[in-house]
């Protein structure tokens, strides 16, 4: 049996502790007062604080939760430490450090914390690997009782469900938002057509069947997709050696020597992830349509980009109201090849694991506004397309990186109507605390644009950023297993489609976009009157 002092309050009146324990059934009665105090809800009642001799403690709860683990991580146990404030001094972690290193308990996590009143003691948090029946766990726990307190094994902390492994990966991509056929609505180039409707379906099954292992299909396209394929090429190609970012340029031409990459032919996703993965780790997985943003920035994190196969409707090969596979290979794949791109790309991935709601919003703003429509400067001070969106599109490339923009592309990008006073984008500094509040459209031109200084700048900046966020853990990626592991002890909540959630959001976003364009055209009409 393992003894720790535990803090607690006796009332002399009562004879009994603050977890009503008869005084008489303690068996040592060795208690030593060490403070005074009067309680404030009463003035007549004196309670005294002794330490009492008291066993480490672990909940029915924490202790089944703990030896079932469930979840396929590695064990861990996370336990409370209080300190009295008596021995809350120089020092006194150090001790308790000491006891874990002495029996060979690897700590995987350590915060404190104050309580809310001063006469308190701190407290500190500890994870640490292994399982409470362990017998060096036991060792050290009974040693760190011995210094503090009260330590008290706790049961895990509940985070959002997110895949641990590469083959977890085949739940994050059963839903995808609007179905099999994508955003096919009535705007969309494809609505009536049937047969591309069709074709749009048997692309997506043969995505749908695919799992974590496999060979990535062959596609076969037809000679009408190879068309529309050749169109879009070969007219970005001819735009990305003005406004591409260098990265990019680099890598580009490696893609048609080593993937496949030419106006001729469309490049099979199977080649690329090859290439990919060959220069950075990075590869590729078939997915049927658009993907939850939870969903999508879960599979970065294992250096998973989840791409779609089926082409744009032929009738307007310049235009696509979603993702297709010109606007992946095209815009998203080359940078994927880039070792700063890829890092910082997976960094957004690894904040996303297990992160709530909210700052999933955050990740996925600060992705839109880097891996989308980001730009950053080139060596002549200019700035240059980073962002897929941006490089996957001749008109979004010219509103974007143009020094003067012409009235027709501000026309058919949907600026001019929606921002008449808009002649160039408004482009700031990179900063991702602005990036991940700052709304944007999704069906027109971007009104503003965020600029890094390079490549690397904009990992850093991304790297700080995820380093603070408040989260209940932090997970651990393993490049050989390609897994990871959690910082703390938690459990994950049972897995839920988020697809349809972010489709409503959607609709209730851009009930308020149209507020937000109004804030924007009148902080541009005060800038240009101040002027």
């Amino acid at each position: 049996m393992i003894t720790i002092l535990k803090y607690c309050y006796i009332d002399d009146r009562r004879g009994l502790i603050e977890d009503r324990v008869p005084l008489e059934n303690i068996e040592d009665k060795k208690m030593l007062p060490i403070l005074s105090r009067s309680s404030p809800s009463s003035s007549s009642r004196a309670l005294r604080t002794y330490l009492v001799p008291h066993r480490w403690h672990a909940s029915a709860a924490a202790a089944k939760l703990q030896a079932k683990n469930t979840d396929g991580f590695r064990p861990l146990v996370a336990c409370e430490i209080e300190l009295t404030r008596g021995g809350n001094k120089p020092g006194a972690l150090g001790g308790i450090l000491a006891a874990f290193e002495k029996h060979k308990v690897d700590l995987t996590h350590v915060e404190s914390k104050l309580h809310s009143f001063a006469h308190d003691g701190l407290v500190f948090l500890a994870d640490f690997k292994g399982r409470v029946s362990d017998p060096h766990v036991e060792a050290a726990l009974n040693e760190v009782s011995k210094v503090s307190a009260r330590v008290e094994v706790i049961g895990p902390k509940y985070v959002p469900w997110f895949p641990g492994n590469m083959r977890e990966l085949d739940q994050c991509v059963v839903d995808t938002i609007g179905g099999g056929e994508g955003l096919i609505a009535a705007d969309h180039p494809g609505f009536k057509d049937e047969v591309y409707k069709k074709r749009r379906l048997e692309i997506a099954a043969q995505a749908t069947s695919y799992r974590y292992g496999e060979k990535i299909p062959h596609t076969e396209y037809t000679e009408e997709e190879v068309k529309v394929w050749n169109a879009v090429y070969e007219r970005l190609t001819t735009l990305h050696r003005e406004f591409a970012c260098d990265e990019y340029n680099t890598v580009f031409p490696e893609l048609a020597q080593e993937a496949g990459y030419g106006p001729r032919q469309i490049p099979q996703l199977g080649d690329i992830s090859e290439y990919c993965k060959s220069k950075t780790g990075f590869q590729l997985r078939p997915v049927a349509g658009l993907l939850s943003a939870r969903d999508f920035l879960n599979a970065l994190a294992f250096r998973t980009f989840c791409s779609t196969q089926y082409i744009r409707h032929g009738g307007n090969p310049f235009y696509t109201p979603e993702p297709d596979i010109c606007h992946e290979l095209i815009g998203h794949v080359p940078l994927l090849a880039d070792p700063d791109f890829a890092d910082f790309t997976q960094r957004v991935g690894l904040a996303s694991l297990g992160a709530s709601d909210e700052e999933i919003v955050k990740l996925a703003s600060i992705y839109w506004f880097t891996v989308e429509f980001g730009l950053v400067r080139g060596q002549d001070g200019k700035v240059k397309a980073m962002g897929a969106g941006i490089l996957s599109s001749f008109g979004e490339m010219e509103w974007a990186a143009a020094e003067k923009p012409s009235e027709e592309c501000r026309i058919s990008g949907g600026i001019a109507r929606d921002y008449p006073d808009l002649m160039n984008p408004k482009v700031v500094d990179f900063d991702p605390r602005a990036a991940a509040v700052q709304p944007y459209p999704i069906t027109t031109y971007q009104p503003i644009f965020f600029c890094g200084d390079s490549v690397e700048s904009v990992k850093e900046k991304i790297s700080t950023y995820c380093d603070g966020m408040e989260r209940s853990f932090h997970p651990v990626y393993d490049t050989i297993t390609q897994s990871v592991q959690p910082s703390r002890h938690i459990r994950r909540l049972r897995r839920s489609s988020t697809a349809d959630m972010q489709a409503q959001k959607q609709k209730e976003y851009f009930a308020k976009l149209a507020e937000s364009k109004k804030e924007f055209a009148e902080g541009s009409s005060d800038e240009q009157t101040a002027s």
